[in-house]
């Protein structure tokens, strides 16, 4: 406890880190900087190649607790260093040489040139494999025993029983497995980096009359941005001048650009269309939405997944079986059958090749990197690997009505007219409505506004609302209701048999139906929906495809409009009428009987039956913070269609963990069977090992190609 408030004083830094391509190194690399002088507490982010450190470290002092592996550090927001070509790297130009030397000694072999054979093979395993050697031998040394710690036993073996010619493959084929092994990591992490790239480094602000191009870094909240046609948005902020259109697939991954006018949000990295805007600053560089996306995804990399938490345990155990076994299969034949003893020691540094556990150590974490990079990119969070496991594994799904399943906004649907037009009738009641702050208010005036009815300069005098059932006001020269049906029932008693025919059809399709009249005539109804997304009926069978069992619908809004709805959706199940704890327990109901269950809503109200479900999915989080920080996935765009996408994602990421793991093992046991009889080699148990390796890698960079 104390040691945590300690660390609250002292301000955290946080660096790049670039060339880390194990878990070991990343833990050996974190172990290097918590030990230097001014480090009182330091953690590495391996899925996001990220390092934070609290006390005083020069880039210089963190490089050098990284030279093991040849790592580069850079500040928190430097841009990306563009890599040069891999064969021009500085830390492959060795393995270049180590190839001509190799094939020198090949050539001198073959002229029966023993010793300058020799000479070559030694030198090739001196240049390719200085840096292994004495990371290797400081790692023997004290007893850590990682990939080369094993391959330096293994090569000093080679050469000590005068396998030249192998130690030096040996050495080579390490190297450039290595090499290749950083450039896909590399790939796999690029989510990330692309992420960072979206936001411009500068903005142009207005202070004054004066316009200057600053570092967003200086600017301030409630600074004027200006945002030129084609131009990027530099900061979050709410458009106080101009129109346009903005593309906001950096944050939503929804490619269509979005119309933009005075009081609407925009996000920092989006691109701005052709319009010229003026944008009143809300949210410092630092706290951006993009910001927040790209700290909430280094987050959710950084956390490990259950079955990368059993992969972990199950290599503590399997690394010292199969040193054991090496050491075994080495002596025991010799002492106990007599075996040739530099055959035996063969097979044995043969077998402590093949057993190292980088590729199935590594099988998980790089999956889940790339899954939530690929995810993030497309609009949506995943704030973990625990919860992308649960989706792969995912059962039911319940989905709320309001916001959810229907756009969150009533809308005119019905206009029926007794008496005079279509355009008189809808006229007079946006006239009044125009007063009211009824959400079915905007609904109509809406529908006024689409069909140009003539409501803007009518004067409306005497406006007075009727609590609970509507309300009334002059118009010209004469007094106008809009309320329920209930209200003309008092006003001028029974309604004719056609209306109330029609507002009972209305109420079984789950609408809200308004009359509009005077104190002795019906002039027509209005009836209006909070309607069905377009995307609703396709998401759910989109679910159901995907092996969902049940998508079921909670909702507190009463029965009539909760069956309509639910019918039009294509859902199994429909509960409405629910109270916030009585939506918490069909949550609790829904996992007993179906198993791994994600609750779909708003972010903000459900929080109890959110809570409750093994996954809380949030709709709508773009700018919307609550949304990002409450739920376990943000579904970025409010978009239904990128349910489905993500639960796709979860299968696609299980079955690769699961082939990541299957080969890891499988390479790995064909190896140990082959080693007996003697038909494993040096240079094929690091091919063995090292390929198993980028297998797994390269396997999991498949998942950045899922799509909807």
């Amino acid at each position: 406890m104390g040691n945590e408030q300690t660390l609250d004083r002292l301000e955290a830094k946080t660096y790049r880190v670039q060339g880390l391509t194990c878990t070991n190194c990343a833990a050996k690399f974190e172990q290097n900087v918590k030990s230097l002088p001014g480090v009182k507490e330091a953690k590495v982010n391996f899925g996001a190649a990220k390092l934070t450190v609290w006390g005083e470290a020069t880039i210089d002092e963190l490089e050098q607790a990284g030279a093991f592996e040849q790592l580069t550090i850079r500040e928190e927001r430097e841009r990306t260093v563009q890599r040069e070509p891999f064969w021009k790297r500085k830390e492959n130009r060795n393995v270049f040489a180590s190839v001509a030397l190799l094939l020198f000694g090949v050539a001198a072999d073959a002229a029966d040139k023993g010793m300058l054979a020799i000479a070559m093979y030694l030198a090739a395993i001196v240049i390719g494999g200085y840096s292994l050697f004495w990371t290797g031998l400081r790692n023997l040394v004290s007893w850590q025993f990682d990939m080369k710690t094993l391959m330096t036993i293994a090569i000093l073996g080679a050469t000590a029983i005068g396998e030249w010619q192998e130690g030096a493959v040996v050495v080579i084929l390490f190297a450039i497995s290595e090499a290749l092994e950083r450039y896909s990591m590399e790939n796999a992490r690029r989510s990330i980096a692309s992420l960072m790239e979206m936001a411009p480094v500068e903005a142009i602000i207005r202070r004054g009359p004066e316009e200057m191009t600053v570092p967003v870094e200086d600017v301030r909240v409630g600074d004027v941005m200006i945002v030129k046609p084609g131009g990027k948005i530099a900061l979050d902020g709410i458009v106080i001048s101009g129109a346009s259109t903005v593309n906001e697939a950096a944050i939503t991954g929804e490619s269509l650009p979005v119309e933009k006018t005075v009081g609407d949000a925009v996000f920092a990295g989006t691109l701005n269309g052709e319009g010229f805007l003026e944008v009143e600053v809300t949210k410092r560089a630092d706290e951006t939405t993009l910001a927040k996306m790209i700290d909430l995804v280094e987050e959710a990399q950084a956390e490990r997944a259950p079955m990368q938490a059993f992969v972990d345990r199950f290599a503590r155990y399997y690394t010292p079986f199969v040193i054991v076994t090496a050491l075994l299969i080495a002596l025991v034949p010799p002492l106990v059958m007599g075996g040739e003893w530099l055959d035996w020691i063969y097979r044995g540094l043969a077998v402590l090749v093949i057993g190292c556990p980088c590729a199935l150590v590594i099988s998980t974490p790089v999956a889940i990197v790339t899954a939530i990079g690929n995810a993030a990119r497309r609009g949506v969070l995943i704030k973990g690997g625990v919860y992308l496991e649960q989706i792969g594994r995912l059962r039911a799904v319940a989905l709320d009505k309001t916001g959810t399943l229907t756009e969150g906004k009533p809308a005119v649907t019905n206009v029926v007219v007794y008496e005079g037009t279509r355009e008189q009738l809808l006229a007079i009641a946006a006239a009044i409505e125009k007063r009211s702050q009824h959400p079915l208010a905007s609904a109509i005036i809406r529908k006024a506004e689409e069909e140009g009815a003539p409501f803007l300069d009518a004067s409306v005098d005497a406006f007075q609302s009727l609590t609970g059932k509507g309300v009334k006001a002059a118009v010209g020269n004469e007094t106008y209701y809009i309320g329920s049906p209930a209200l003309f029932t008092s006003l001028i008693g029974k309604l004719p048999d056609e209306a109330e025919k029609q507002i009972s059809a209305f109420r079984d399709e789950g609408k809200t139906v308004m009359a509009v009249g005077t104190t002795d005539r019906l002039l027509g109804l209005i009836a209006a929906a909070d309607q069905l997304r377009p995307s609703a009926p396709e998401t759910v069978a989109a679910l159901r495809r995907l092996g969902v069992a049940e998508v079921v619908m909670v909702t507190g809004d009463h029965e009539q409009t909760a069956q309509a709805i639910g019918r039009q959706a294509g859902v199994s199940d429909i509960r409405a009428g629910l109270l916030p704890e009585q939506k918490l327990s069909a949550i609790r109901e829904l996992k007993q009987r179906c198993g791994i269950t994600a609750m779909v809503g708003d972010g903000v109200n459900d929080a109890p039956a959110l809570a409750a479900a093994d996954i809380g999915v949030a709709m709508g989080g773009a700018g919307t913070d609550a949304a990002l920080e409450t739920a376990d996935v943000v579904l970025m765009a409010d978009d239904l269609r990128q349910l489905p996408y993500t639960v796709h994602l979860g299968r696609r990421t299980l079955a690769v963990i699961r082939q990541n793991i299957a080969v890891a093992l499988g390479l790995k046991v064909l190896a140990l069977v082959a080693a007996v009889p003697g038909w494993l080699t040096l240079w094929l148990a690091v091919f063995a090992d090292m390929g198993a390796t980028l297998l797994v890698t390269f396997n999991s960079m498949r998942l950045l190609r899922v799509k909807e």
